[in-house]
Formats: structure tokens, C-alpha cells, sequence
């Protein structure tokens, strides 16, 4: 049987949904062992540099202005991914942290609406209230006593978030169509030279905040492994395995089964770190995931009118 494009293009967005899941046990893995920033500046440095060797030619052809934007999105990539890098290492549930974590979704049109003024759907509006109440549900502890990691992360969602408007907009025309062709940026080019932007940066911070001598003074084959695993497997195998399954088809779920990740990261923490869910914890993880559904409905109305056409 001869797959459609759009549907190769679904089976590898199943593969990057699960690349990324498994990357939170390997780096979760990683900064138990060693201080987090300078674990992602490791991460990011050596996924950027295999990138950077593959596809060497592309970043050659671009222009002062293309390598600049990239660089501008790279730098709020690399704050937000520093917010996230702390989550993970105070954090005491990793499946809860990748729910929150996923709250950026529902961020995104919200932070396009307020600072770049772009229209946005009523589910937009519809998805925030859920999503705030779960969040609300996951920080109650003996009262409202968020933990310092869910701090770290809802801040993190939110930088992503912009980091993902200012990605769209480097890669792609505005909506009025008013980027020429030569200011985007091609889609590998911008990747590879965000993640190494992103590498640097956390070199710099790790730099300032973390003590280096210990973890160079015990740096084990164990340490090695998670650094390598997070860095090819769930980041530049990531990232390369997405940037093929854009190019395949526009027709793609690719949005709707990305939506998947949080939920495919608790079952990996459960059966990696033993983590289960209180009933309250279960509760709030599940009104985000039904906001993640919310503010994705066109899109999963689409899918499910071409699910019904197909079986009627």
C-alpha cells in the first residue's frame, strides 16, 4: 500500500511527538546529574553543530538580515528554554511539568492578539479560562502554593510562546503579505542557527550561575550518554524529523497530534521515574489537555469532518 503525502506526513509528526517525549527522561536524566544550564548548553551546542554540518550550504546562502532574525529568535528561544531547563531540575513531577508546558499553545494566539494585534477565533478565548483553571487545580497545596519548578515552567510556556509567533514570522510572510522572499528565512537555516543561539546563550548564563569544576571533575559515561541522547535523538533528530514532515503535505494533523506530547511524557514518567497522579493532579493535567483541544478546534473539527467522510 502507496502512503499519501499527508499521510507520511502524519506517521513522522507520531515519531516527532515521541522524540520529544522521550528527550524529557534523558534530560531529566541529565540535570539530576550535573547543573542545568550548563547541560543545556551542551545539549544545544552539539545538536546545533550536526545540524550546522549537515546542512552547512543553506546557512552559507543567507543574508545579514535572514542571519540577524534568526539570531533575535534564537536569543528569546534560549531564555525560554533556560526557564525550562530550571523547571525540569526542581520540578517533582516531570509529567506535570510537560502539561504545563504545553499551556504555550494556549498562549500563542492570545500574546499574537496583545502584541502583534492579530485576530484570533473565539476558541482562543474559549481555551484560556480551562487552561487557567488547570493550572489553578495543579498549584493547589494546602492552599494556593505553587511549587517553585511550576513557576519556572509557566513562565517558560509563555516565552516559548512568543519564541513561536517570532519563528512563524521569520519563516513565513506576515498575514498581509508584506515579507519579501528574501528576508524569510528557510525553515533548516533558522532551526540550526536557533539552537545554536540557544547554545551559546545558556553557555553564557551557566557561566555566571553555575559551578563548573564539579561536574567536569565526575563526568561519567552515564552523564555522556544523556547529554548525547538529548542532544541528536531529541533535538536535532527532533527537529530534522519535523522540519521533513512540514515539507511533506500542508493537509497534515501534524498540529493535532503534536498535542499528544504532555500525555505521552506522564506515561514515559510513569514507567521511567515510577510517577503516579493525585486524583487533584489528574484533574488539572486534564482540563489543560481539554484547553490544548479547545484552542486547536478548527483544526480538529477538519480532522474529525475527514474522519467521518471516510467511514460514512
Amino acid at each position: 500500500m502507496t502512503l499519501t503525502p499527508a499521510a507520511k506526513s502524519d506517521l513522522l509528526f507520531i515519531l516527532v511527538a515521541l522524540l520529544a517525549a522521550i528527550s524529557w527522561m534523558f534530560s531529566r536524566e541529565a540535570v539530576l546529574a550535573m547543573p542545568p544550564l550548563l547541560f543545556m548548553a551542551l545539549r544545544f551546542l552539539l545538536a546545533g553543530g550536526v545540524l550546522a554540518l549537515i546542512g552547512y550550504r543553506q546557512l552559507l546562502q543567507l543574508t545579514r538580515e535572514q542571519f540577524w532574525r534568526s539570531l533575535r529568535v534564537g536569543a528569546v528561544f534560549g531564555v525560554g528554554m533556560s526557564f525550562w531547563v530550571t523547571g525540569l531540575h526542581q520540578t517533582s513531577h516531570v509529567g506535570e511539568g510537560a502539561f504545563i508546558i504545553s499551556l504555550g499553545v494556549v498562549f500563542v494566539p492570545v500574546i499574537a492578539r496583545l502584541a502583534f494585534r492579530e485576530s484570533q477565533p473565539l476558541a482562543t478565548w474559549t481555551a484560556l479560562p480551562v487552561a487557567i483553571a488547570g493550572l489553578g487545580l495543579l498549584s493547589l497545596n494546602d492552599g494556593f502554593n505553587p511549587e517553585p519548578g511550576q513557576i519556572y515552567f509557566v513562565t517558560a510556556a509563555v516565552i516559548l510562546a512568543f519564541y513561536f509567533i517570532l519563528n512563524t514570522r521569520a519563516a513565513n510572510a506576515n498575514p498581509a503579505g508584506r515579507v519579501s522572499h528574501r528576508e524569510k528565512v528557510p525553515v533548516y537555516a533558522l532551526t540550526t542557527l536557533a539552537l545554536l543561539t540557544v547554545g551559546v546563550l545558556t553557555t553564557v548564563f551557566s557561566l555566571i550561575l553555575e559551578p563548573w569544576a564539579p561536574t567536569f571533575g565526575d563526568f561519567g559515561g552515564n552523564l555522556v550518554l544523556w547529554i548525547v541522547l538529548s542532544a541528536i535523538v531529541g533535538t536535532a533528530g527532533r527537529f530534522f524529523v519535523q522540519t521533513w514532515a512540514q515539507s511533506l503535505s500542508t493537509q497534515s494533523h501534524g498540529v493535532v497530534i503534536l498535542s499528544m506530547e504532555p500525555a505521552l511524557v506522564a506515561l514515559f514518567a510513569a514507567g521511567w521515574f515510577g510517577e503516579t497522579m493525585s486524583l487533584r493532579q489528574f484533574a488539572g493535567c486534564g482540563l489543560i489537555f481539554t484547553a490544548l483541544l479547545i484552542a486547536r478546534w478548527n483544526v480538529l473539527r477538519a480532522l474529525l469532518k475527514s474522519w467521518f467522510r471516510r467511514t460514512a
